[in-house]
Order: C-alpha cells, then structure tokens, then sequence
C-alpha cells in the first residue's frame, strides 16, 4: 500500500484524492508545454512569444493552484510554514482556507460547464487559434484534459472534509 504524507486525522479517501489533484492536473500541462515547443499535439495558427508565455505560465499557475489541495491535509494547512515571513507559525483560518478552496471548486465546475458548452455547441470552430487535426492529436487532448473533469470535485470534497475535521469538536 502507497504511504501518503497526511496528517492522522485526515480520512485516507482525502488524502488520496489530495495527492491525485496535482496528478490530474499534469497531462493538461504537459500538452501545453509540448504544444509551445513544437510538438505536433495541435496546429496553432500564428504562434507568438506572448502565447508561449501565457501557455507556460497557465501550466505553472494551474499546477501551483492544483498544489493548493495537498494543504489541505497536510500540516502546512493548518499552521503556515515557519519560513513564511509575517504569517510563519500562525494557524491558518480554517474559514478562510474553507471558502477559498470551495470558490475555486465553484470556479473550476463553472470553467467546465462553459468549456463543455462551447466545445458540444461547436462556438468558434473555424476560427484562428489552435486546432486538433486527425483521430491522433484529437485523442491525445481528450486523454491531457479529461482529466481535469475530476478536479473540481475531488477539491470541493477535500475542502469539506477539511472544514469538518477543523471544525469537529474534539472529545476529552
């Protein structure tokens, strides 16, 4: 059985679904990455250095967000690294992390439902930007981005549990 670094009172189902968000996140980021470098995932129409840099840098701040989950049974989820400055070694707000995890649930699930929308509704096919060609390179985007289906729940669950275990009364 794989050991996963949680604390004791996290649920073994959290701390699982903790450690896959990043996991699922990463196929998304690595098309990008071999996208931006040449790779022939996708035709872009008129790559620039400014969308090479919003690729990468969407790649980075999705895995760092993606990141976030694992706060959330770990112990840096609950009292700030000490190497922080000014927020080192104070509790983080049980509430505040709460909130923020299940808005960016909410805004990941509305991201999905639009992106679904567009791509079911066939909205902007034909115009420039990038485009899959042939069952190959079509196949390889839904296998990187299926996966991200998953992120929104699996964070607002972790982020429930979470906020039920901060918030449980201990007994004596």
């Amino acid at each position: 059985m794989m050991k996963l670094k949680a604390l004791p009172d996290v649920p073994r189902w959290a701390a699982v679904a903790a450690h896959a968000v990043p996991l699922l996140v990463l196929p998304s980021g690595l098309w990008r990455v071999a996208l931006t470098f040449g790779a022939p995932v996708a035709r872009v129409d008129g790559p620039t250095l400014g969308l090479a840099v919003y690729q990468l840098g969407l790649t980075v701040l999705a895995e760092l967000l993606a990141f976030l989950t694992l706060g959330l049974v770990r112990e840096w989820g609950e009292v700030f690294p000490r190497r922080l400055p000014f927020l080192g070694g104070r509790p983080v707000g049980a509430r505040g992390a709460t909130l923020a995890a299940l808005t960016g649930a909410f805004g990941l699930a509305v991201l999905t439902c639009w992106f679904v929308y567009v791509a079911y509704a066939g909205i902007g096919q034909g115009s420039p930007g990038t485009h899959t060609e042939g069952a190959l390179q079509q196949g390889l985007f839904y296998v990187c981005y299926l996966p991200l289906l998953a992120w929104a729940p699996l964070l607002a669950a972790v982020a429930i549990a979470y906020r039920r275990r901060r918030f449980t009364p201990t007994r004596p």
